[in-house]
């Protein structure tokens, strides 16, 4: 799958296995690039894993059309797809089989 990264200090941030260290600890720095991993191998969104330890999962309310993968409890991975239009399903709902690339937005908890 193609990643890009929302700002450019995102982008920083995730290409620099010591910069993700000094942000996010050694512990989520590991995690994150691990999800990353998971992410760039997956031709499409539909093969990331929906169980954990991934869990891909879709956000609801303000949060619609976007995605997050589980980090280190309760952070999550969000990205949204990087399409446009979207690919849809005939419901409406995003087709995840047809979302080949993706844009990182942050690491956060929602909750």
């Amino acid at each position: 799958m193609d990643i890009t990264f929302r700002t450019s200090k995102i982008a920083r941030t995730f290409n620099s296995a010591r910069l993700l260290q000094r942000v996010y600890g050694p512990r989520m720095a590991k995690v994150i690039m691990i999800r990353l991993a998971t992410l760039k191998a997956a031709e499409t969104l539909e093969q990331v894993p929906t169980t954990p330890p991934d869990r891909r999962h879709q956000l609801r309310g303000d949060r619609d059309e976007q995605y997050a993968v589980n980090l280190v409890y309760p952070y999550r991975l969000i990205f949204e797809p990087d399409h446009n239009p979207i690919p849809r399903k005939e419901d409406g709902g995003i087709d995840a089989k047809k979302v080949s690339a993706i844009t990182i937005i942050e690491v956060i908890d929602y909750h």
